[in-house]
């Protein structure tokens, strides 16, 4: 079967076959910052935006994303690259595995909600696999990179 959809911006179209995952049309498209961790939709490794919306790429099937707009952290390196300092200042990129899910799910935060509390911070958080950290590393780097948002981008 054809899909077609704009990944990154750019109209993709392939043959697949049915039953292939959306994160392997991903990652056949040059796309490695989708990762596969757990296989069960567990660890946020495999995060995208689905017509803006995050999902988990490894438990959709690519035929459901046809027509659709599809994002990696590939293709929001702008929006990405500014929170992603404040993680890395933190020390809490130590393998760098869960990094991209980590941001997505982030930009996902940020996008929903500008201003959250501690609490709602760590709901997003819980959903993505980190074992070098123990999170905490990207808690601070939230709450900094919010804190600096706060203060109008000025450190």
């Amino acid at each position: 079967m054809k899909i077609s959809v704009i990944l990154n911006g750019k109209r993709t179209e392939a043959e697949i076959h049915p039953d292939m995952l959306l994160i392997d049309f991903i990652r056949e498209h040059g796309c490695y910052s989708v990762k596969r961790g757990c296989e069960t939709s567990n660890c946020g490794l495999c995060t995208v935006f689905l017509n803006d919306q995050p999902v988990l790429s490894c438990s959709l099937l690519a035929a459901r994303a046809d027509g659709c707009k599809v994002d990696t952290l590939e293709g929001l390196q702008e929006e990405a690259r500014e929170f992603g300092t404040f993680i890395a200042n933190q020390g809490a990129e130590q393998c760098g595995f869960c990094n991209p899910g980590m941001i997505m799910n982030a930009i996902a935060l940020f996008r929903e909600n500008p201003d959250p509390s501690e609490e709602e911070i760590k709901e997003y958080l819980e959903g993505n696999l980190c074992r070098c950290s123990g999170y905490e590393g990207q808690l601070r780097g939230i709450m900094d990179f919010l804190e600096y948002k706060k203060k109008g981008g000025a450190l």
